[in-house]
């Protein structure tokens, strides 16, 4: 059934963007970590960058350095802060998936679209640039004081749009991050992105779509 929502939300790493974290890892370790272990190694990086996102609002620096540290003491080996910083300086400078432009650009001038991201503003600021399409509002957990998948962090962008749940069709390529808790705080139309990020999980009631081109016609554009 198409929808034509008042606003559409997204997040940004890895739905937008192209998000490189395991990418830089990997180069990052490979003198401390085998190849046929690296997998193995970047799912824990990614777990514990997850499980520091889920308490009490920190700088994201402070996320990444955790995760890092965490990670290399799990593995048993040398921990660098030098890494930490080649992480989250990378951040800013990713680009968007090759099909986010143009899928956005095909809803861009018809519904208002907003961005909800796990980032610091002077990092998203960057990304942002790069997708070349004008957002109505973009909010970050710097702002919200708060990481998805947390409610909190989803209440800060609906009250700042004095909005209401039914008002979105929120958009990701992350059950556990966004579509869980989008469900769970009422946004009843959700797409998942699915760039095999994570299975899906059809419980949580959503419109698969295999890239960002398919949003316009959910939309019916």
């Amino acid at each position: 059934m198409v929808f034509r929502p008042k606003y559409i939300s997204f997040d940004c790493y890895g739905t937008l963007i192209y998000f490189q974290m395991s990418p830089v890892a990997r180069q990052l370790f490979a003198d401390r970590i085998a190849a046929e272990d690296m997998d193995a190694f970047c799912n824990d990086f990614s777990a514990y960058r997850f499980d520091e996102v889920l308490g009490d609002w920190k700088p994201y620096y402070e996320v990444v350095y955790n995760a890092v540290l965490r990670t290399a003491n799990m593995w048993k080996v040398p921990f660098r802060e030098s890494d930490v910083s080649t992480i989250y300086e990378a951040v800013p400078t990713w680009g968007p998936h090759p099909d986010t432009v143009a899928g956005l650009a095909k809803i861009a001038d018809k519904i208002p679209l907003v961005i909800l991201s796990n980032a610091m503003d002077h990092q998203l600021v960057h990304n942002v640039q790069k997708l070349e399409v004008p957002f109505h509002r973009v909010y970050t957990a710097q702002q919200a004081k708060a990481y998805k998948p947390r409610r909190r962090a989803f209440e800060y962008m609906i009250d700042q749009l004095g909005a209401k749940p039914e008002d979105f069709l929120h958009v990701s390529s992350s059950m556990r991050y966004d579509l869980m808790s989008a469900h769970d705080i009422g946004i009843k139309n959700k797409a998942f992105v699915n760039r095999g990020h994570e299975p899906g999980t059809p419980f949580y009631g959503y419109s698969e779509i295999k890239d960002i081109g398919g949003l316009a016609g959910l939309v019916g554009l």
